[in-house]
């Protein structure tokens, strides 16, 4: 009689594998409701639209540039856009909590920092879009880009980095918060503070002392400033590339502070 052979073991997926899975499954949720990403998008047509007419007045004075207060405002509202989609990232794992989808994910045979990198990967997708829509936006509403390309990768560079900061910041709070409320209340607390102190809205040199040494320590701040000189294609190379090494930094810590939180989630249950 034959021996029956043991069955083969199941092999575990690469991490590159699992992340492009997780992406995906995230992207086919962004797909079957389109209507996110158009509400998204009716902050920054506000704030141009509506700001760059009320404030339009302000760019005859100094700190505005040649293209007046529309110029001026559209990297700020680059920025603000992705910083304010980037705090309503965690929701979407608020929802798979409630749903029981979460722990199914936890009990597959999948790497944590796959989950966080996956759902990452869409989140920065979705916000190149947004920031592609702000830019034409803007250049519709008068704004002139004189960077070029460059200056435009420059600026969607500098949106990348701020948004995987605040992404995974969102995630981690509502991994540890579990309660949508709790993450809304928590991201106002911290979103609209950022927003105003900083040169998002206003050159520093018409801001408060207080509030120009405080914008110093801004990441929202260190983006706006590259995107703003890039657009503008007067870069300082040196600002530039320390506010680069200190975004990436911000990002790669709250990408850690994420995968800790699913981890300590996934022992709390």
């Amino acid at each position: 009689m034959t021996a029956l052979s043991a069955p083969r073991s199941l092999s575990r997926a690469s991490w590159s594998t699992q992340v492009a899975q997780v992406a995906r499954r995230w992207i086919v949720v962004s797909w079957r409701q389109p209507w996110g990403l158009f509400i998204s998008l009716l902050q920054p047509i506000v704030w141009i639209v509506l700001f760059g007419q009320v404030f339009r007045s302000l760019g005859t004075l100094p700190g505005f540039g040649g293209d007046g207060y529309i110029g001026y405002l559209v990297p700020g509202v680059l920025m603000m856009t992705v910083l304010y989609s980037g705090a309503w990232a965690g929701t979407g794992y608020i929802d798979d909590m409630n749903s029981g989808v979460m722990d199914q994910l936890l009990s597959a045979p999948i790497g944590r920092s796959s989950i966080i990198t996956g759902q990452l990967i869409q989140q920065l997708l979705l916000n190149l879009v947004q920031s592609g829509i702000v830019l034409v936006i803007g250049w519709l509403a008068g704004a002139r880009f004189d960077g070029g390309v460059g200056g435009i990768l420059l600026a969607l560079a500098a949106a990348t980095l701020l948004a995987a900061t605040f992404c995974c910041l969102s995630v981690a709070v509502a991994l540890l918060a579990r309660s949508q409320v709790a993450l809304i209340g928590i991201s106002q607390v911290f979103v609209l503070p950022a927003t105003f102190l900083s040169t998002t809205l206003m050159p520093a040199a018409l801001l408060p002392d207080w509030v120009q040494s405080v914008a110093t320590v801004n990441p929202l701040n260190w983006a706006v400033d590259i995107a703003r000189t890039g657009l503008a294609g007067t870069e300082d190379w040196g600002a530039v590339g320390l506010h680069a090494v200190l975004l990436t930094a911000l990002a790669a810590l709250a990408l850690l502070w994420a995968v800790r939180s699913i981890r300590s989630y996934q022992r709390s249950v």
